[in-house]
């Protein structure tokens, strides 16, 4: 009796239980577990239906099982649609979600939100796939056939899954393991070999011997002519399904609100949204990416989300901030938040997860609300001045600009980058060149073309040039960093107060961010301070004049010396006879020629023996040895500026020395901030002095990271030929220590 009910239920349990880890399959890419309780629901439905109704007529099951679907897809559309707080009436919500399903599950962004549009689909084809199972492995006995089904739906959440989840391998092994048990199983049936006679039966057993043998050697040529591309395979990043789908089009004002500025300036007091903070924020509407020397544009890629959105990569996550915002006279279809968001509710949107921006693409409305919460988070200022800029193919669109860059542009970069080692110290020089130099004025004409920069930066005085709204500043900040290889973007968006309060057209502001190794987007403000004077531009930033060429004489001018007289006298002394050589001046050539080569090569020698010696002491070897690299790195710095550190100096006093050497320079065209410190370097070398093997690579990598931030800095305070003697001075090659 046990086991005639153990050969009743165990296929169907099994069945059941490859069709739930298909859904855990495809939940990895969910949120929550309401998917995997729907799909789990759907797979038991689907068998319990079939195994009740396993005495009736097999054309009765399929037609029974479709009003179970029915009624079980209406539950679990309108609880999905409670938990995502999707409002409407049942019918509409189920038209939408069936005609959209498909669409929608390739194009929504990871991590999927478990509403209509997304479980519809999931939900039909398991319960379809657990009805053939059934039917096919209990009525039909062919168990082998009756796999086939679980098998596609499981193949079919690997697929959507695709490169969105780290792939491993349980699933797929429990999956075989399940497989497997149905097989083995449902194959032990003995058939009654009563009344057969020896010949028959030796019949029988010699064609099942040759149907495996033969089988056997069908899997084994499967598996020799399959093994070599599916182990290619291993290594491949598998298929996204959502790069089928075309992410939503935007119209010009969209992929460029820019161009807004201007215009919003002219009518400060028109009122855009309404906004309920808990903290003062920018709330961002729109990260412009790319420029061509022409426009900036968003170049971004809206997917479809959920209300949890995933954080763009390099963010770091920080706290929470609430806003609940409605719509008043914006349009448009970005939608705005605060950095960066974190969860939506109240309107469906589409995420583009590099820049952590949202639109919603059925476009904004009047009096549309919606509530975010953003992870806002503050960059560490002590590491600023250390912090470094990556570099790579992922930084590439950050980095490039238009063609025909203007000179007088690339040649401001050049002058604020040339005095500022350190990546933050040239952006902080760009910021304060423009703030010093510049006026805000709602009333300059909208533009951020080469020639509107130019004519911004550089153009004469009492035209309306050196006045611009955030818009140029913003931008001309971009094309500097970028001219400096700083990583750069430029940010649309609104400053609003804490509290209830509008935001009104004159909260519109643009802002320039770049980005720094492990610290993420950093935001700059090259707007002048209100009410302060601007410094005129000092002629070592203005354009140089064009050198104007002599116009061409009239008669050729002679390019040989002339031929003796005609009356043959004889050349001077020290010459030679016509068409001969000045022995004098091949000599002196020579020699001068030589000196040349000579000091050629000694440039040569010290500075690629001094870029070895770096090397050295930077990147190779043991921790601890590139740790006192970095401090023998430092020494010979200090004594290249003309301020070594006495050698009875410990440790800690050796940084207050180096502090005073890199003191903050004033001068009449430049502020020089304080040189990053060397404490934790200092501490360093004391931790590989007195406990030797104790570092680790972290330790050795911010030792070298602060030594040549301090060094950058403490060389860009010398003057120019001071800094080209640090360059060639071979003293480090043979200085002792």
């Amino acid at each position: 009796m046990v086991a005639r009910a153990l050969r009743i239920l165990l296929p169907p349990a099994l069945i059941t239980a490859m069709l739930v880890l298909s859904g855990l399959v495809a939940d990895r890419i969910y949120n929550g577990n309401l998917f995997t309780v729907l799909i789990a629901g759907a797979a038991a439905g689907s068998v319990l239906i079939s195994l009740a109704m396993t005495r009736l007529r097999a054309w009765a099951v399929a037609p029974l099982s479709m009003l179970g679907l029915a009624g079980y897809l209406t539950f679990a559309l309108h609880l999905s649609a409670q938990r995502a707080g999707i409002t409407g009436d049942l019918p509409t919500i189920a038209r939408e979600s069936l005609g959209d399903g498909i669409p929608r599950l390739l194009a929504v962004l990871v991590p999927v939100e478990p509403q209509p549009d997304t479980i519809a689909v999931p939900v039909i084809a398991t319960w379809l796939a657990g009805l053939m199972a059934m039917e096919l492995t209990t009525r039909a006995r062919r168990t082998l056939v009756g796999l086939t089904p679980p098998v596609l739906l499981f193949t079919g959440a690997l697929w959507l899954v695709g490169p969105a989840a780290p792939r491993t391998p349980w699933p797929a092994l429990a999956f075989a393991a399940l497989a497997v048990a149905a097989l083995a199983f449902t194959g032990r049936v003995r058939t009654p070999d009563t009344g057969i006679d020896p010949a028959t039966r030796k019949a029988l057993r010699l064609r099942a011997a040759l149907a495996g043998g033969t089988g056997f050697a069908l899997i084994l040529a499967l598996v020799a002519g399959a093994a070599p591309p599916v182990a290619q395979q291993v290594t491949t990043a598998p298929f996204d399904p959502r790069s089928l789908i075309d992410p939503p089009d935007l119209d010009a004002l969209d992929e460029n609100p820019l161009i807004r500025l201007s215009g919003w300036a002219l009518q400060p007091q028109e009122k855009l949204l309404d906004a309920d903070l808990a903290a003062d924020a920018r709330i961002r509407l729109a990260v412009l990416s790319d420029y061509d020397g022409v426009t900036w544009k968003v170049g971004a890629t809206y997917r479809p989300a959920g209300r949890s959105l995933p954080r763009p990569p390099g963010e770091s996550a920080g706290k929470p901030v609430q806003q609940r915002l409605t719509v008043a006279g914006l349009t448009g279809k970005l939608l705005p938040a605060a950095a960066t968001p974190s969860h939506v509710d109240g309107v469906r949107v589409a995420y583009d997860q590099s820049t952590g921006t949202m639109l919603r693409p059925e476009g904004l409305s009047p009096g549309m609300t919606y509530t975010v919460t953003s992870l806002h988070s503050e960059p560490d200022v002590n590491l600023l001045p250390v912090a470094d800029v990556p570099s790579g193919a992922t930084m590439t669109r950050y980095i490039a600009l238009g063609p025909n860059v203007p000179d007088s542009i690339s040649r401001l970069a050049q002058r604020l980058g040339a005095d500022n080692g350190a990546p933050y110290q040239r952006a902080l020089a760009i910021e304060q060149f423009l703030a010093e130099h510049y006026k805000l004025d709602p009333q300059a004409p909208s533009g951020h073309a080469y020639p509107n920069l130019n004519f911004f930066l550089f153009g004469p005085a009492g035209t309306g040039a050196g006045k611009g709204t955030s818009e140029q500043f913003a931008a001309s900040f971009a094309v500097l960093a970028r001219l400096l290889n700083l990583p750069s973007r430029v940010v649309v968006g609104f400053t609003a107060r804490a509290g209830q309060h509008p935001v009104t057209a004159g909260d519109a502001l643009a802002w320039p961010e770049v980005y720094f190794t492990d610290l993420g987007w950093v935001p700059f403000h090259p707007l002048p301070d209100p009410n302060t004077e601007t410094k005129p531009l000092e002629d070592e930033f203005k354009p140089q004049p064009e050198t104007s060429q002599p116009p061409p004489s009239e008669e050729p001018i002679p390019t040989l010396a002339p031929t003796a007289d005609a009356s043959g006298a004889a050349p001077s002394a020290g010459g030679t006879a016509a068409g001969g050589a000045n022995v004098a001046l091949v000599a002196g050539a020579g020699g001068g020629g030589l000196a040349v080569l000579l000091l050629a090569g000694f440039v040569v020698f010290v500075l690629l023996a001094r870029g070895a010696l770096r090397r050295r002491r930077l990147d190779e070897g043991s921790p601890d040895s590139r740790i006192e690299g970095a401090w023998l790195e430092v020494g010979d710095a200090l004594r290249l500026a003309g301020r070594p550190a006495p050698e009875h100096l410990s440790a800690a006093e050796v940084v207050a020395h180096a502090a005073e050497a890199a003191a903050p320079v004033r001068g009449k065209h430049e502020v020089r901030l304080t040189a990053p410190t060397l404490d934790e370097l200092a501490v360093a070398v004391n931790q590989v002095t007195f406990g030797p093997g104790t570092a680790g690579d972290t330790e050795a990598e911010a030792a070298r990271s602060r030594a040549l931030a301090y060094i950058d800095e403490l060389k860009a305070r010398r003057s120019w030929w001071r800094r080209l003697l640090w360059t060639l001075h071979p003293g480090p090659l043979r200085w002792r220590r």
